[in-house]
């Protein structure tokens, strides 16, 4: 077998960072036409004619879903770390095809009752186990194929394809909003079409999955297999634990706040229309997705503390009155420049938050230490993010969730003054 890591061996480096790239796009594709479009099937799993408590019931199923990615991180991490990384990346976006062919076909309120939103449940439960997975193996994948010196700038691949997902998801909602169905279409059967398309893409990236070759990191290991993917060995490293926690916090948040809530917060506080809120949410993660490795290669010149320190400055002292000003806008360009301004802030811990855990880890629990604190982090501020927020505007005070992201980003700096710099320390 070929080495995919030699540093002469470039193509199969590039071809191992694209497979894996690939079906993590797919694998992230399926998690967020769950929240793309869910402002189209949330009345056909709960009735009621208050839009924003029919969000808050679908948004609470988005948030239940990311109580699966700890368990997600923990088992597909100690698969990871014990058979492999291309062994868990192959079986965590099976998992996601099975949920997303469920809801693709799942009846409406109307037809079954109660055991709609049960169902729908069900299937985002798998969906959150599968993603929580995704995470930490692709992370620690795509970091360990990539030469010392790029490993920002390819790792950072990994949020290009996640926010890719997203715009997979997006594209497909403009086509068929405004070429192939009417809003009534949408709502009452149109909905249903991304879930299908996205089982059949989990397939094709199954496959591309399965012809991967496994990391020369993995295959070269010392051999204590009792220690990979254990516990026990994982909290033998709680300073790199903790960091993990501290690191994503803030990110997680202001990212879930500016890409999956922004559509609806687009919709129902700006005012813009559900055509003009997608198109803006479109290009605007275009933009985005296309920055990450410009930021990433600056992290394998500069360092990852200083991206990170400065997100942690602009986040703080400038998420409020982002959020104020965008509030309050009456112009549509003006919403994409702040909405713009505020990515390119989040662009600091984004494009190489992943590759900064993967650092902190030796390669036998490499990806059960990037993948548990940052699921269950995930779960605690990311899934609760777009709850929180409809919470807060349904009460009267959407101001609160401002705040509340405002501290937590802060919360994060403290971790970003403190922590060592990854790339001078790494343990790859």
């Amino acid at each position: 077998m070929q080495n995919i890591t030699h540093k002469n061996d470039t193509g199969w480096r590039l071809k191992a960072i694209m497979g894996g790239s690939v079906g993590n796009l797919v694998e992230w594709y399926d998690w967020y036409a769950y929240s793309a479009f869910s402002l189209y099937f949330a009345g056909s799993f709960f009735p009621g004619s208050n839009p924003t408590v029919q969000l808050l019931n679908t948004a609470g199923i988005f948030a239940v879903g990311f109580l699966m990615r700890p368990i997600g991180g923990y088992v597909f991490g100690k698969l990871a770390d014990t058979k492999g990384r291309k062994v868990a990346m192959t079986l965590s976006v099976l998992l996601m095809s099975f949920g997303s062919l469920l809801i693709a076909f799942l009846p409406g309120y109307k037809s079954i009752g109660i055991m709609a939103p049960v169902l729908l449940l069900l299937a985002r439960l798998l969906q959150g186990l599968s993603v929580g997975g995704e995470y930490g193996t692709s992370a620690t994948y795509l970091s360990e194929v990539a030469t010392r010196d790029k490993r920002g700038f390819y790792s950072s691949f990994q949020y290009v394809t996640l926010i890719g997902g997203q715009l997979i998801a997006l594209g497909l909602q403009l086509i068929l909003q405004k070429v192939f169905l009417t809003n009534d279409e949408m709502h009452a059967w149109g909905w249903r079409i991304p879930f299908a398309i996205g089982a059949l893409l989990s397939l094709v990236a199954l496959y591309l999955r399965s012809t991967l070759h496994e990391t020369e990191a993995f295959k070269n290991r010392d051999g204590q297999v009792k220690k990979e993917g254990s516990l026990r060995e994982l909290v033998k490293h709680p300073r790199a634990i903790s960091v993990v926690f501290g690191l994503t916090l803030g990110g997680t948040l202001a990212f879930y706040t500016y890409t999956t809530y922004m559509q609806k917060f687009l919709v129902n506080t700006v005012g813009l229309t559900k055509d003009q809120s997608t198109i803006l949410t479109f290009f605007s993660l275009l933009i985005f997705a296309s920055i990450q490795p410009l930021f990433g290669a600056i992290s394998d010149r500069v360092g990852r503390k200083p991206l990170l320190i400065s997100f942690g400055i602009l986040g703080t002292l400038g998420t409020y009155p982002l959020l104020t000003t965008l509030s309050h806008t009456t112009s549509m360009w003006g919403a994409f420049a702040l909405l713009m301004t505020a990515l390119l802030i989040v662009s600091g811990y984004t494009s190489i938050n992943a590759v900064v855990k993967a650092e902190l880890f030796p390669v036998e629990v490499r990806a059960l230490g990037v993948g548990l604190p940052y699921s269950l982090t995930v779960a605690i501020f990311g899934g609760t993010a777009e709850y929180l927020a409809l919470w807060a505007k349904n009460i009267g005070h959407e101001s609160y969730y401002y705040w509340y992201v405002t501290f937590c980003i802060f919360l994060s700096l403290i971790v970003y003054l403190r922590m060592k710099d990854t790339q001078k320390t790494s343990l790859i």
